[in-house]
């Protein structure tokens, strides 16, 4: 038989795959995302309620009658907090301290408002301004330390 008289037919492709189901590692990358967008999820909500509690801590231990009692409470605060990151850090005393507290950058405590910590616990009298200056300052450094930043 020649080749001409064969009966042959041309080749049909089959049809192109449906995009439904997908192939098992597109499965395995959605369950990865998933995976992932779970864990940032979780991570994000606890990292949440931890702040919410050391804010809380911070707010009831440093609440007091007396404005000196307020300052002397903050102050407990800020040494505990900083005892977390450097176990010689709540020792120090005076202007190293405060300096301490400022960390690499910012003043706001060796030459700020911060410096009622020296001796605010020890004034006879303390305006509620000065005081109004220093809480959400003290506030601030407490979570940055008790989050691990210096």
């Amino acid at each position: 038989m020649s080749p001409a008289e064969l009966p042959l037919r041309d080749v049909h492709l089959p049809p192109p795959p449906g995009w439904w189901p997908p192939a098992p590692g597109w499965w395995w990358v959605a369950g990865a995302l998933l995976l992932l967008v779970l864990a940032v999820f979780f991570f994000v909500r606890r990292r949440r309620a931890r702040l919410r509690r050391w804010e809380r801590l911070f707010d009831t231990d440093s609440a007091a009658d007396d404005n000196a009692a307020r300052i002397a409470a903050m102050s407990v605060l800020l040494r505990r907090a900083a005892r977390r990151l450097d176990p010689a850090a709540d020792t120090l005393q005076g202007d190293a301290w405060l300096h301490w507290l400022d960390g690499r950058k910012g003043t706001e405590f060796s030459q700020g408002a911060g410096r009622l910590l020296l001796d605010g616990g020890f004034r006879p009298r303390i305006e509620d301004a000065e005081l109004a200056a220093l809480a959400p300052l003290a506030r601030r450094r407490f979570l940055q330390l008790m989050a691990g930043r210096r």
